[in-house]
């Protein structure tokens, strides 16, 4: 269940306490999960279990992955309830670390503008994308954020359009441009009386939403699991029988490729690729009371890996690593 389902068709304060029960049973996961958890937990009005959630990653003894994001998701969450002071802290000690991770520094800015700190969230916006992208030629689709939201920020200040405006007017691909979205003068055409200001105004709305759906789409509904070598040959060597599906490693990767690209060409969104191991393999098998050398439990396992936040995007950005593991980029390497 996605986080950003309506709040009529999912009970959030369920969907966290499931979240929480998924984390205790894969630890490895905990934190993908939890943060998943604290979202429902927002959407609740239960913002202070969402704040508990946070605090808890935040003191656990294994290391975290993104403990900038924890800090920034925080810092939003205590904001929204009254804990001003706090969320200003940890803003300010977010933006003194620099995270190398665009997700913080978007947090952060949009906490800002929510609370009208217009010419501070502007500020944030810029050191962000300056930190970023000062060493790039063609920004990465994780940082388009970045720019879109810095775009918004200027555009509302009334500042003019600079270079880093047009690179994010070139990026965004909505049929409604950035500067249509982003003009301060659309809140008064929702009070007009004028049928057509209403009509363009909705489809403008339709478009925004439409961007931020696809932004929010994960974990992956359709996800390819992809054995790297060593981890194929322990499983082979341990499960022959599982043999039939993999004959060699290179037949598997290019199935992989393969597969996906049959799914693309078939109009599937969101595709994704998890990787497998041994270990985990064995204890889903455990816990789903089925044999590992039953080859249907594979799709079921690849599954569940997406549903536990493990996919990653495919096909890769351009200029992007091959998903295979190799050194070559995905462009001569699988995606040749």
């Amino acid at each position: 269940m996605r986080p950003d389902t309506p709040a009529e068709n999912v009970d959030h304060t369920a969907e966290a306490a499931r979240l929480e029960r998924t984390a205790g049973l894969y630890p490895e996961d905990a934190e993908t999960l939890l943060l998943r958890a604290a979202a429902h937990l927002e959407l609740s009005g239960d913002r202070p279990a969402a704040t508990t959630l946070y605090d808890r990653l935040l003191s656990s003894a294994a290391g975290l992955d993104d403990p900038h994001l924890v800090r920034a998701l925080k810092a939003s969450n205590l904001w929204e309830y009254g804990h001003e002071a706090e969320a200003r802290a940890i803003i300010d000690g977010i933006r003194a670390t620099a995270p190398r991770d665009p997700a913080p520094w978007v947090i952060v800015a949009e906490a800002l503008e929510s609370h009208d700190e217009l010419e501070a969230a502007a500020d944030t916006f810029t050191e962000g994308a300056r930190l970023l992208l000062a060493d790039t030629a063609e920004p990465p689709s994780p940082t388009h954020p970045l720019l879109y939201g810095r775009h918004r920020v200027r555009r509302m200040l009334g500042l003019p359009h600079d270079d880093w405006d047009a690179l994010a007017d070139t990026l965004h691909t909505s049929p409604v441009t950035l500067d249509e979205l982003h003009d301060p003068k659309r809140v008064w055409s929702l009070g007009s009386d004028n049928p057509a200001e209403l009509e363009a105004e909705i489809s403008r709305l339709r478009a925004e939403l439409g961007a931020y759906r696809e932004a929010l789409s994960r974990p992956f509904p359709v996800a390819v699991l992809h054995w790297p070598a060593p981890e194929l040959t322990e499983l082979l060597s341990t499960y022959p029988t599982l043999s039939t599906e993999y004959p060699t490693h290179a037949d598997h990767l290019t199935t992989i490729e393969s597969s996906l690209r049959e799914l693309s060409a078939s109009g599937t969104p969101n595709l994704g690729i998890v990787t497998g191991t041994v270990p985990s393999y064995e204890a889903f098998a455990a816990s789903e009371g089925t044999p590992p050398t039953d080859a249907t439990l594979l799709p079921q396992y690849a599954t569940t890996l997406a549903a536990r936040g493990r996919a990653v995007a495919w096909p890769p950005e351009r200029g992007a690593g091959c998903w295979c593991g190799s050194t070559r980029a995905y462009d001569t390497c699988h995606g040749a």
